[in-house]
């Protein structure tokens, strides 16, 4: 990060105070968090609004009462908790998953960003079948409510990332669940609305008093890549996973690079970007996993086998073909102890619900780490290509048992 961008960013969060989990008061901050938010001082209000972009994490100081939170200790080889009597209540489970055509996305690899949905849904309902448990698989489509009101099942396991191409409906299908009143995994309407908008989640973020890299939200082809961020920077669809749009040439060392990465990205996908200061140092995968008795923490640092530019260490969407793109090692500690402390604060802040992924990219200098993403339904399956699969495997905690113990949450509900 540019020395103004780390200096503003420590007065805005109080970091010091942060990572303590105190409270951090200065003088003048007025938090709102409407469609834009303004943010203003104790003398002269001030909105960073360039034309359709807003700029927040910078060059201001900040009151935020960071909310008191529970958060367990670390702790070495806890398994889940999984209740094998009460996976008996279970008659039927059905796990969802994606529609998935080439027509429904505006790109080749938005569409195999996708794509996978069906095969990991078939891996899981294999693995369901393990338990003894009865399990079907639904696709997330027009006649989802449908089929779900003739089957009636205990519990849906929620893999439906798009509907028709669109991440911001797969909301649509807990809406389904709840209004047929049927128990679901995963986040509910309000976390996946949060999840998949990530101007929203960075901002909340900042709420929360949990570090997030200065960032600008643009909506419009033209309008201006603000200069007070800093460089490098890396631009990002607003909505969207799976790393699209982050080719190998995502971090951009100019303002001019990043100007032409916006207009082309918002021209291509048709969906608002974000431009966010790129922060040298681990990139670090955290999972939370909540079994119902405690949110539990792993993480893994990424061991990257080379830098896509040249330059940085970052995550690519070429790097999902290469198995041996990077590693994984654990986080040593203090640091461990801090991620773990934030992202359960995260976790409840972002209205996650039974797992999510959080991307935390730790600077160089500082140490500090900075949460640069945040996905409530994570990809869930036994491949241990998927992030939050590898990761727990690392803490000695296999897919059988996660999904055993996720399972075991809601039927205990039905005993």
């Amino acid at each position: 990060m540019s020395s103004k961008a780390k200096k503003c960013y420590s007065e805005y969060m109080g970091i010091k105070e942060l990572l303590g989990l105190k409270k951090k008061k200065v003088d003048g901050l007025e938090v709102k968090l409407p469609d834009r938010a303004e943010i203003a001082t104790s003398s002269t209000p001030r909105n960073d609004v360039v034309g359709e972009a807003s700029v927040a994490g910078k060059d201001i100081k900040t009151e935020i009462a960071v909310p008191a939170v529970r958060v367990p200790k670390i702790r070495k080889n806890i398994k889940v908790r999984i209740d094998k009597a009460a996976l008996k209540n279970l008659n039927l489970v059905i796990v969802a998953f994606s529609h998935v055509e080439r027509e429904f996305f505006p790109t080749k690899d938005s569409y195999e960003a996708e794509v996978e949905v069906e095969e990991r849904a078939a891996e899981v309902v294999e693995r369901v079948k393990s338990l003894g448990i009865p399990v079907k698989a639904l696709t997330g489509d027009q006649y989802f409510l449908t089929n779900l009101l003739v089957d009636k099942p205990d519990v849906v396991i929620n893999l439906v990332d798009t509907l028709r191409g669109k991440d911001k409906l797969q909301t649509s299908v807990p809406a389904a669940l709840e209004l047929s009143n049927v128990l679901y995994t995963g986040a509910g309407m309000e976390g996946l609305v949060i999840g998949n908008n990530r101007n929203l989640t960075k901002r909340l973020l900042m709420a929360y008093g949990i570090p997030t890299p200065a960032f600008q939200f643009i909506r419009r082809v033209g309008t201006a890549v603000n200069e007070d961020l800093g460089l490098p920077l890396i631009v990002k669809l607003n909505e969207s996973g799976g790393s699209v749009g982050i080719d190998n040439k995502a971090v951009k060392e100019t303002i001019k690079d990043a100007q032409r990465k916006v207009n082309n990205m918002i021209t291509t996908y048709k969906l608002p970007v974000i431009v966010e200061q790129f922060v040298d140092g681990p990139e670090i995968t955290v999972v939370v996993f909540d079994d119902g008795t405690k949110k539990r923490v792993y993480m893994g640092q990424k061991v990257f086998r080379k830098k896509p530019d040249g330059k940085h260490f970052f995550t690519s969407f070429e790097s999902y073909d290469d198995e041996r793109a990077y590693t994984y090692k654990h986080v040593e500690e203090p640091l461990a102890t801090k991620i773990q402390q934030l992202a359960v604060r995260a976790f409840t802040g972002l209205q996650h619900k039974d797992y999510a992924k959080f991307d935390v990219r730790v600077d160089d200098d500082t140490n500090i780490p900075y949460f640069t993403d945040s996905n409530p339904n994570t990809a869930f399956g036994p491949d241990m290509g998927l992030p939050m699969t590898e990761v727990l495997a690392m803490h000695g905690v296999s897919f059988d048992e996660v999904l055993a113990a996720l399972l075991s949450k809601y039927a205990r509900r039905l005993g």
